[in-house]
This record gives structure tokens, sequence and C-alpha cells, in this order.
């Protein structure tokens, strides 16, 4: 039978023995009913032993959990910023550490990954042109206790910061700029104003990287914009293509220029020869000449007549008191090759050379040729 049904009397575990239940049992009376059942006398000092021992133990419970609940681990990009009563106590390396649960607060932050903040809008340019640009800001945490305590959210403070740099360094810039060529002055721009803005507010943050997406013009003229940026490539391409060409052909033409000076050097070295040897030779022949003026203008006459008739096929007969037929070989004569100039120079250059130093006799022909009477003689033969 239960203690608490109807007639059972007396066995009430709680001491109750009237069975009126007067409210909960007194904590002693409960340790000596249970020192009793463990084999206890049941008095007042053994209730007070069981007691102590027993909060002994649930205090060595306790601690050892709370011992053991300090136990954590910073992961290797990861650094600890630690807290002992809300106060900064340091930061915390990579590992297994131990805290005192309750006392210390330790808050772990990833410091080498690379986080990314987008920012985009349309936006006013100083030619009061609307454009629309997108950015994205790469960064990564410098300083863990900084990004955590310096600001209520580090990543809300740099992206507001993003949005406020991006619109003032377009609204410093034309529509045209920002579409085409200016677009790295841009990105650059927008890097050091976004640094000094966040200077001041320690967010423990390092900018990485700031890529300026290609920006776009309002829909509405979004197809002259496309031809304006078209023709603009396609002038860029031609300089290039101009300046390669100008890259080709300039060493060409430098090329030609020094062959040309050269050939020029050269033929004036030759001609201040041929002069000076012209001078020389005219010099041995002027004491010819004044020792025998006439024999000499006659032969230099002579020796000219011949070079000039050397290159022409035209034959020259006197037939007067010469009745005898002359037979001439037109074919032979035609086909004879016509002598070049630098042969008729040399020929003549030979010629001076040999009247220099003459050494013809008395009514020797001065060309060495026979004479006309001669001539005459072998045609009667």
């Amino acid at each position: 039978m239960a203690w608490n049904e109807p007639g059972n009397k007396g066995n009430d575990p709680w001491g109750n023995k009237g069975g009126n239940d007067k409210g909960p049992p007194d904590l002693d009376e409960v340790f000596r009913n249970l020192s009793k059942r463990f084999g206890g006398k049941g008095n007042g000092s053994s209730g007070q032993n069981f007691s102590s021992f027993s909060l002994i133990i649930i205090l060595a419970i306790a601690f050892v959990v709370w011992g053991l609940s300090g136990f954590y681990t910073i992961k290797e990009a990861e650094r600890g910023v630690a807290l002992r009563f809300g106060q900064h106590i340091g930061e915390v390396g990579p590992g297994l550490h131990w805290k005192a649960t309750f006392i210390d607060q330790v808050y772990p932050v990833d410091v080498q990954s690379v986080r990314s903040i987008p920012a985009s809008g349309s936006m006013l340019t100083s030619d009061e042109n609307v454009v629309k640009v997108e950015l994205d800001v790469q960064y990564r945490i410098l300083d863990a206790y900084s990004y955590l305590f310096s600001a209520v959210d580090a990543n809300a403070s740099l992206r507001e910061a993003t949005d406020s740099a991006l619109r003032y360094v377009i609204g410093h810039n034309k529509m045209d700029d920002i579409l085409t060529t200016g677009r790295d002055a841009i990105r650059r721009d927008t890097w050091k104003e976004l640094e000094r803005i966040i200077e001041p507010y320690k967010l423990g943050l390092a900018i990485v990287d700031v890529n300026f997406l290609p920006a776009r013009p309002p829909e509405e003229v979004k197809d002259a914009f496309d031809d304006a940026i078209a023709a603009q490539e396609d002038e860029q391409r031609f300089i290039r293509e101009a300046e390669a060409y100008a890259r080709e052909v300039e060493p060409k033409a430098r090329g030609e220029v020094e062959r040309m000076a050269q050939q020029a050097n050269a033929y004036k070295e030759r001609e201040v020869l041929e002069a000076r040897g012209k001078v020389a030779r005219f010099e041995l022949l002027l004491p010819e000449y004044q020792a025998a003026p006439e024999v000499t203008r006659k032969r230099l006459y002579l020796d000219a007549m011949q070079q000039v008739m050397t290159d022409t096929n035209k034959v020259l007969i006197d037939t007067k008191n010469n009745n005898n037929l002359m037979y001439l070989p037109l074919d032979k004569l035609m086909k004879e090759k016509p002598v070049t100039m630098p042969e008729a120079e040399n020929k003549s250059q030979q010629n001076v050379n040999s009247s220099s130093m003459p050494t013809t006799r008395i009514g020797e022909p001065l060309s060495g040729r026979p004479s006309r009477e001669d001539r005459a003689r072998q045609g009667r033969e």
C-alpha cells in the first residue's frame, strides 16, 4: 500500500505521524532519515556530517565541470581577443588554451581571410550626367580588438565609407573618363579616399584591393554611349597600329639614309681622287706642251676625236679622185658593241698619259693610224 493512500498511517517517509500534511519537512529531518536508511543512528551530528560531505562532493564535481569548460581552441587563421571582466587583457594565438569560465571571455576573429564588400548605385558626375557604377572592396582584419570594439559594426562602417568615397570620386570626374580611359585613375582615387575616411575610426581593417567594375550609362542613352566607346576604342587601336608601323618603317628609313650618306661620301672621295689625278696628269703634260705647243695641241685634238668617234657606227670615206669600189662590212659594224663610257675614259686616260711622254718620230702620225695618203695608196693597190 502506498504511503499516501487513505488508511495508511505511520508510513510517511517524511515523518508526518499524524497523517496531516502541515507543509514540507525540515531539511535536517530529511538528512536524518536518509542517514538512517544508510545505516546511521539518526542523531543530529551524523546528519550534519553527511550534508557537509555531500556538499563537498557537489562542489568538487562543479569545479571539475567548470575547469573542463574552460578549454578552447583557436584556429590557425584566427586570433582570440581575451577579456577579463570586460577588460581587454591581450590576444591569444592559435592552439589549445584555457580560460576561467564566467571570468574570462575569448572572441576568435579570422585575420587571414580576405573579405569583400560591394558598393553600387546611380551617381551624378561632374558634367551633370547620371551613371551607374559598381565597386568591390577587398579587405582583411589587421587588428582584431579594434575590429570588434572600436565600432558597433566595422563591416557596416566600411560599407558606408566605401559608398561615400565612391560618390565623392564620381562627383569629381566626367562621364567619358568614368566609362573609358579614366577607370584606373578613379579606382586609385577611390582607394585613397576610402583609407582617408576610415583612418580616424580605427576599425582595425586593411584595404587589400579596390575593383572598379565596368560603369554603365542610363538605359535610355546606352546605345549612343556604346557607339562612342567603340569609336574611342577604334581610335586607340588605329593609334597603336600607326605606332607599330612607324616603329617598323623608321629603322628602314634610317638604314636607307645611312646607305645614301655612305654612297655620297664614296662618290665625293672618288671625285676628289679623280680630280687630283687629272691635275697631276696635266701638270705632267704642261712641260711637253711648253716644249712643243702645236704638236701637243694637235695630238690632244686627235685623241679627243678618237674618243668621240669610238661610240658611233658612222663611217666617213674620202672618195675624191678615187674611182675604186670599197667594201664595207656593214653587218659586222652594226653588231659591233659600242664602247662604254668607263672604257672610253680609260682609253682617253691612257692616250693622255702616253701623250705626256711623246716618242713620235718626224713624219709619223700622232694618232698611230696610217695617213690619208697611205690609205689611198693601199686602196689603189
